[in-house]
């Protein structure tokens, strides 16, 4: 007698023909009817973060980690984070045993989430708890120098530098972490040359796992150029949604959409924001994301608005993300090759995008560590590269879209916030409230690298940083162009 075909198999098999909801329901089916504990759930929760449903990925994180082992509790804790509920994260945290909650990869964990709510001091101190027991660990002392200010002599900055002339023997993540740490911490006290040769080699490190396909990028972007005309997007039958509570920001990695979503996030009429990327998996029926893929989709679908299911999807996602009634600010970069579906799917929905000078924004990219695998940022060619794709895409997209697109200068946002948070509020259809100017008195939870930056007033301080590291200039415009 033939086995049947384990539940996670059949949704793999259904993805290949675009089926997400069909994926979905067999997910579904597989929590109800398996079992309460095991190995198995891990690959079930990345496959159902991958297609956006979001309580199936929690609640098979959360089966995985039992029998429980910190390295299966992180697991799920950070499964609970990255959708929003840091605080059930911390709650789950309490109920261990003293020796869990005195871990201190759980004690980083917990400084990280300190860290990322601006409760600096509190996060330091629960960093340093950690390191008091694990003076070698780069994940401790890369989250204590994304919320500390470095100072001269600074005792820390010694103690990182005597780990990382001995750390050669540690995998080529952990040795990227400390100098990423350390770069960190030289540009603080302004030592910009050590800083760069550190950013350069935690950027070489990180390279060792796989490089970015500059080609494949030029090449896919040249497509999407070519598709998506006016008279191709005739040719998508209209979508019937209607409403939705989502108001979209984009832009480069270190552009200033948190800034902008910071703003937007203090009105009255905005729950939550964050950075989702829940768009992409509604456009699986597509199954390539292309625009003959859209077609394919469309034609095989039995639906009488297949676009309006994209959107109705999305919607759905969105809701289950943000728990808490309200308009919300889906702040998802890297969205650049899919703006043409979207804005398609969502015909109600308004875009902005955050334009900053290209070598600040690449000299803050390289700077950066990035959670998600960017591997294009690993390179100053690479970069440059990544740059031309995304100035390609941004011209295309704001030609075809007009007025749906409102452009947001970072420079001239920081020069004149009262001017442009009132112009972002119109755009976003909200009335301008005066606590939008205040937002950086705001206590939400921030998941991004420039947690203390959104903390603080709006300043011009950032503009112009670029000059601070003439080697990375000179190498970037030699890359990119004028």
């Amino acid at each position: 007698m033939t086995a049947p075909v384990p539940l996670v198999l059949q949704a793999i098999e259904a993805l290949k023909h675009g089926e997400r909801r069909t994926a979905a329901n067999l997910l579904e089916q597989d929590i109800r009817t398996g079992p309460p504990a095991g190995d198995r759930w891990r690959s079930v929760s990345m496959l159902a973060s991958q297609i956006g449903e979001i309580e199936t990925a929690i609640e098979a994180s959360r089966r995985f980690a039992s029998p429980p082992t910190i390295e299966r509790l992180l697991f799920y804790w950070g499964r609970l984070a990255t959708y929003g509920r840091s605080a059930d994260a911390v709650a789950d945290i309490e109920k261990q045993g003293g020796p869990v909650r005195s871990h201190p990869a759980v004690l980083t964990f917990l400084g990280t989430i300190a860290g990322e709510q601006g409760r600096f001091g509190e996060g330091e101190d629960l960093l340093r708890r950690a390191l008091a027991q694990a003076p070698d660990s780069p994940e401790s002392w890369f989250a204590l120098a994304t919320i500390k200010t470095f100072g001269p002599g600074d005792a820390d900055l010694r103690a990182m530098d005597a780990l990382a002339a001995t750390f050669e023997w540690a995998p080529p993540e952990a040795q990227a972490k400390l100098h990423y740490a350390l770069g960190k911490a030289r540009d603080d006290v302004g030592d910009f040359d050590r800083a760069f040769d550190h950013y350069q080699r935690g950027a070489a490190l990180r390279r060792r796992g796989g490089g970015y396909d500059g080609a494949a990028a030029h090449s896919a972007a040249d497509r999407i150029i070519r598709d998506f005309t006016p008279a191709n997007l005739s040719k998508l039958t209209p979508s019937q949604a209607g409403e939705q509570r989502s108001i979209f920001v984009t832009g480069l990695p270190r552009s200033g959409t948190t800034l902008v979503q910071q703003m937007l996030a203090a009105h009255s009429r905005i729950s939550d924001g964050d950075e989702v990327n829940l768009f992409k998996p509604a456009l699986i029926p597509t199954l390539d994301f292309t625009f003959e893929g859209a077609l394919r989709y469309q034609q095989r679908s039995e639906s009488a608005d297949p676009w309006g299911d994209v959107a109705r999807d999305y919607a759905r996602f969105i809701d289950i993300r943000f728990r808490a009634p309200g308009l919300v600010v889906d702040k998802s970069l890297g969205q650049s090759t899919l703006i043409g579906f979207l804005l398609h799917s969502l015909p109600e929905a308004r875009l902005l995008w955050v334009r900053r000078n290209a070598e600040d924004t690449a000299l803050s990219c390289f700077r950066t560590s990035f959670t998600a695998a960017s591997h294009w940022s690993w390179s100053i060619a690479d970069i440059a590269s990544h740059f031309q794709v995304e100035d390609q895409l941004f011209e295309h997209w704001h030609g075809l879209f007009g007025d749906r697109i409102l452009v947001v200068p970072y420079e001239e946002m920081v020069a004149e916030p009262g001017k442009w948070i009132g112009a972002i509020a119109t755009h976003a259809g909200l009335d301008m409230e005066a606590g939008m100017e205040r937002f950086h008195e705001g206590k939400r939870t921030v998941r991004t690298a420039s947690v203390k930056q959104v903390r603080s007033a709006v300043s011009t301080a950032r503009v112009g940083a670029a000059v601070q590291y003439p080697q990375f200039v000179s190498q970037f415009r030699a890359a990119y162009g004028a």
